[in-house]
């Protein structure tokens, strides 16, 4: 399974988000540290869920890549984060 859809599966079960965008931009990086080729290296999400409207931007984050896991994180080399509750 390509990291982006473990990651929009990972993000919809854990906040049923009322709008979710996976964005791979890993193509923007070629050539880049961090760029290895797979063209799974560099994501932007954009997530609005109701379950951040009372969090911090600091406690957003956490969550998101709480949910995500190490495992895919590790997996990453740049996640950029859009979240709005």
């Amino acid at each position: 399974m390509l990291i982006e859809d473990q990651i929009v599966e990972k993000l919809q079960a854990a906040f049923a988000p009322v709008t979710l965008q996976v964005l791979n931009e890993s193509d923007q990086h070629a050539g880049h540290a961090g760029h290895d080729g797979s063209n799974e290296s560099h994501f932007r999400v954009v997530i609005n869920a109701d379950i951040f409207n009372d969090m911090s931007r600091l406690a957003r984050h956490r969550a998101v890549h709480a949910a995500l896991g190490k495992d895919l994180i590790l997996r990453i080399h740049a996640l950029a984060l859009e979240i709005n509750g």
